[in-house]
């Protein structure tokens, strides 16, 4: 073997190579791991030049990956209105207050997170709310699922929404009494409003997002799979050209560019091991929170409400068949059980398609994001498909009240990542940020313990039976995500021949008492044998 580069040595690394499961050195050339072993066999491969990397005891595991981000919004929420799970709608108000009086007459107030499921009042706000704060600036605020915003009337006007505005295909217009606009939007109305805000081009953009990856960084991720438009695909090129990129992006291309996409000949995996193009992402359905997600019963809190179809099926169908002929994967976002029911439907008729071609399931591997809710009848098809379900821990303690309140005993087969991987189904998590935040340690913890960091629901968490082991929990950050995009064969261990691409904690996660895994702390990150983050 040629002389190493650099040795990391005196650590507790946890491989996930079955090979060899625990070792305390490892051995580099370049990007790639070349040997693990003991601190004495790796360090006699190192000569004058190789750099020692002492870790200190410290515990390393592979880097982590999110499954599901939104990097352009969780970049711009940087700079927005902050009213994340604000216990209020007078907490909300007093931060959108608080930036009209550093905001100029008609500039544009942005923010995100606001969840009425969090509040005293359940209710939906209105314009008339944010008025009394805001008469001269048009505010948008975006709901924490991303499937509703909150608008001003100031918002109303400049956008020319009224009485006479009809609802959008796959959204509609919350109205008061009389047929006005009462400043609630969901799903696709969101764009009514949304389209007219001024956006950063993809310098601004790209500025946004160094801010974000160091975050990120920070947190113990080395990688992500996107969701936002196009604009994001343009300032994480400009990052990747300038040579600082340094996280690995698979990003998905939202159904309304895969023409584009599809004409120009691109395929699922196109691009390098920093920028990949992944699957078509279509939304089958709303979110639980806006009650639009989409059921095969009512809600029992509004039993006159089945949710929105935001793509209806057969649009999926053709859409999914088109993009697999030309070797596009999807991915198709699904909440309510009706939209995971349908979405299966779809997947099942493609698979067929893609058999008579003569593939197999493993060659494009499509998704359904989210799976919150399905039918019991449904829970093996994701397996039996050679699906990967993406799912999100977090969402499960934020979401139990408000998933009690709307889906009652229908609950059991929510949020149930348990189900599939006794079930052997591929699984990927994520954070879906900025839904939730994007430290993957706060992931971790929700899934082994089914608790929020403040204790609630109780000693056992929401549904004790669903919770995960650690060890499942870290394959769902590593192994599952490489895997949904083809680089399974260098990402999600710590073996010779992968990416060296690993986080260094203080604590072992797998071992330690799971309520202080919010408060591990990420001691350094790892991407393509460079550090890109040490702790301070």
């Amino acid at each position: 073997m040629s002389v190493v580069e650099r040795v990391l040595y005196n650590g507790g690394i946890r491989t996930q190579s079955p090979a060899s499961l625990r070792v305390s050195a490892l051995a580099l050339i370049g990007e790639r791991i070349v040997a693990t072993g003991t601190d004495a066999d790796m360090l006699a491969l190192a000569g004058p030049n190789t750099v020692r990397d002492d870790l200190g005891g410290g515990q390393v595991i592979p880097g982590l990956t999110d499954a599901h981000v939104h990097w352009a919004m969780t970049s711009c929420s940087l700079q927005e209105v902050d009213v994340f799970e604000l216990p209020s709608r007078e907490a909300a108000l007093a931060r959108v207050a608080e930036r009209v009086r550093l905001s100029a007459a008609g500039e544009w107030i942005t923010g995100y997170g606001w969840s009425q499921d969090f509040w005293p009042d359940p209710r939906f706000p209105t314009a008339a709310d944010l008025d009394r704060v805001a008469p001269a600036n048009p505010v948008c605020l975006d709901a924490k699922s991303g499937h509703a915003a909150w608008v001003n009337s100031a918002a109303l006007r400049l956008c020319g929404l009224g009485a006479g505005t009809p609802d959008p295909d796959g959204g509609y217009i919350g109205r008061d009494d009389v047929g006005q606009p009462d400043g609630m939007l969901f799903e696709t109305a969101m764009d009514l409003v949304s389209d007219r805000i001024p956006r950063p081009d993809p310098e601004q953009l790209a500025a946004l997002m160094t801010t974000a990856q160091q975050k990120a960084l920070a947190a113990g991720l080395t990688g992500l799979h996107d969701f936002d438009g196009p604009d994001c695909l343009q300032a994480l090129q400009i990052l990747r050209e300038r040579g600082e990129l340094a996280l690995r992006v698979t990003k998905q291309i939202n159904c309304e560019w895969i023409d584009h996409a599809l004409k120009s000949g691109l395929r699922s995996g196109f691009g390098d091991d920093w920028l990949r193009i992944g699957a078509q992402k279509i939304f089958a359905d709303g979110a639980l929170g806006p009650r639009t997600a989409l059921m095969l019963a009512p809600y029992d809190d509004d039993p006159e409400n089945l949710g929105v179809a935001v793509v209806e099926r057969e649009e999926m169908q053709e859409l999914v068949s088109r993009a697999s002929a030309a070797g596009f994967a999807s991915t198709i976002h699904a909440i309510g059980d009706r939209a995971v029911h349908d979405v299966l439907d779809v997947f099942e008729t493609a698979r067929l398609e893609e058999a008579s071609r003569g593939q197999v399931p493993g060659d494009l591997r499509h998704r359904i994001e989210h799976v919150q809710l399905i039918h019991p009848q449904d829970i093996a098809r994701l397996k039996s498909l050679g699906l990967v379900a993406s799912m999100q821990p977090l969402h499960a303690t934020s979401d139990y009240l408000a998933a009690e309140w709307g889906w009652g005993n229908r609950v059991q087969w929510s949020y149930n990542i348990r189900a599939q991987l006794d079930l052997g189904t591929r699984v990927a998590l994520g954070s879906d940020s900025p839904v939730e935040p994007i430290e993957p340690l706060k992931s971790f913890h929700a899934a082994i313990t089914r608790r929020r960091p403040d204790g609630s629901p109780g000693p056992e968490g929401w549904l004790p039976e669903l919770r995960l082991t650690p060890a499942e929990t870290l394959e769902g950050f590593t192994i599952g995500p490489a895997w949904a995009t083809h680089m399974d064969d260098r990402l999600g261990r710590l073996a010779p021949g992968y990416l060296a691409d690993l986080v260094l904690l203080d604590r072992d996660p797998l071992e330690c008492d799971p309520e202080k895994l919010p408060e591990t702390q990420v001691l350094g990150t790892m991407v393509g044998g460079i550090w890109r983050y040490r702790a301070p």
